[in-house]
């Protein structure tokens, strides 16, 4: 079936039904409508694999794909355009243009923690970019996967589109056909087999990964708004199960308490005092991520530093907001990212010494700030290395489309997001264009000092030089 879909995409492609403007925008409006018609069904898709709260739904994913189809209708034929560039002296007199291609087939493996906005987000990017796309969606979360497979082929070109269903099988067969480009949105553990099945083929890759995303909080901050701030950018982030959600928090050891009580008190606030029984709250998406998220906070030297939460609720795969206060670094909690509902707090002498915590980690795909030190801020933009940065806020840097979005080093390789996705899916094609005129004898052999002299002064942009040539000095002999 992979070979098959392959040869058909392929098909479709040489015949260049993807390159057209019209058949990109018609896709394009085409996904929008789905997004208006269909938006019931996403919702309820997603609230079967997750649980996920109706107002996350729109919020996090829906809105956020039909901006994503938006944006690019509007900037597509501008993306589109041939840019020009300068022409050398070296090859006066010439046109110089970039010219945006499609890269042909290409595979999209998304996630299931946000499966529609991670499915449909890349999809649009290879669409504008006018590529034949296989999308992948996850098994992990099944209700999504079979929507897609569903709704998709009733809106766009199925010639050119097509969506496999499946798990590990049919994810391994699909990287074993050779593609123009993979985008893999996941866990480091599979980004390194895609990365590798790549290989084999040359093809490239973008790869949206996670890691552990830190928070460090400075003492002068207006602590309700930040607490307020970080506690929906976990929580009300898929509990947690989000790849830019913070990992763990870093604070002063004087300023620690004030942080937990205020933390204490917004989360009773926004989840009530059971939070298992919060419609606002997801669930793990299933019982393997459950077992493997509560034996994170099992272990004896983890448990005893739970200073809030900590319930579950097996039957129902739900687990409480939990916060934990210097635990060891070396538990599996603090080595590894927790894509779950714990919020550990690590403590430092001063506020200054949490750069050097962050970067004795791997680069995180996000890294976040509270503060009003200007000096401290500058010194984060400037020292730490991540995907991107947010200052006193939690994972809205994803919603403007004029910046990049995507990892560094363990946290992944490329990035889309508005322009940028088209970029991911389109090869800058070099495009130079002479005439036959402009002639420079000294270009051809039999090489002379005299040729030399004036390829020299070209190389180095000696106007002089450029006359001597266009005149034909050395004069050829004959």
């Amino acid at each position: 079936m992979a070979e098959e879909a392959v040869r058909e995409m392929r098909a479709s492609f040489a015949a260049g039904r993807t390159r057209p403007a019209e058949w990109r925008a018609a896709q394009l409006r085409a996904l929008v409508r789905m997004i208006d018609e269909k938006e019931a069904d996403i919702t309820a898709a997603l609230h079967d694999d997750l649980a996920k709260p109706h107002m996350e739904s729109y919020l996090h994913e829906i809105s956020l794909a039909k901006s994503s189809c938006k944006f690019a209708l509007n900037g597509l034929k501008n993306w589109m355009k041939p840019e020009k560039v300068p022409a050398a002296i070296t090859t006066f007199p010439s046109s110089a243009t970039i010219v945006p291609e499609p890269l042909g087939v290409v595979l999209i493996i998304s996630a299931w923690n946000y499966p529609f906005l991670l499915s449909i987000d890349p999809v649009i990017g290879a669409i504008a970019a006018g590529n034949a796309v296989v999308l992948k969606p996850s098994e992990i979360a099944p209700a999504t996967s079979s929507m897609f497979a569903k709704l998709l082929p009733e809106y766009v070109d199925s010639t050119c589109i097509k969506v496999v269903e499946g798990g590990v099988s049919e994810t391994t067969a699909l990287l074993e056909q050779r593609w123009d480009k993979i985008f893999y949105t996941g866990s480091g553990t599979v980004g390194r087999i895609v990365l590798a099945a790549a290989a084999k083929h040359l093809t490239p890759v973008a790869l949206e990964l996670g890691g552990k995303c830190p928070a460090i909080v400075d003492s002068d901050v207006d602590l309700h708004v930040a607490v307020k701030r970080l506690a929906v950018g976990k929580w009300g982030c898929n509990n947690g199960q989000a790849c830019i959600a913070p990992d763990y928090i870093i604070t002063t050891k004087s300023f620690a308490p004030e942080l937990v009580d205020s933390l204490k008190r917004v989360l009773e606030r926004f989840y009530g005092k059971d939070p298992l029984e919060s419609a606002d709250l997801s669930r793990i998406v299933n019982s393997k991520h459950f077992q493997r998220l509560t034996n994170l906070i099992e272990e004896k030297r983890v448990a005893d530093k739970i200073v809030y939460g900590g319930q579950i609720d097996e039957k129902k795969l739900k687990i409480g907001p939990t916060i934990l206060l210097d635990v060891p670094q070396d538990t599996a909690l603090m080595t590894g990212e927790i894509f779950g509902p714990f919020l550990p707090i690590v403590t430092v002498e001063k506020i200054e010494d949490s750069i050097d915590v962050v970067n004795s980690k791997t680069k995180p795909l996000a890294a976040y700030l509270f503060t009003k030190n200007k000096k401290l801020q500058q010194d984060f933009v400037a020292n730490v290395p991540a995907g991107g940065m947010l200052v006193n806020d939690v994972a809205l840097h994803l919603t403007n489309p004029y910046l990049p979005f995507g990892g560094v080093g363990d946290s992944g390789t490329g990035s889309y997001h508005g322009k940028f996705s088209f970029d991911c899916f389109s090869h800058k094609k070099a495009v130079l264009v002479r005439g036959f005129g402009g002639e420079a004898a000294a270009r051809y052999p039999p090489y002379t000092p005299e040729k030399q002299k004036i390829l020299r002064g070209l190389i180095n942009g000696s106007f002089i030089a450029l006359i001597l040539a266009l005149l034909g000095f050395p004069r050829e002999r004959r």
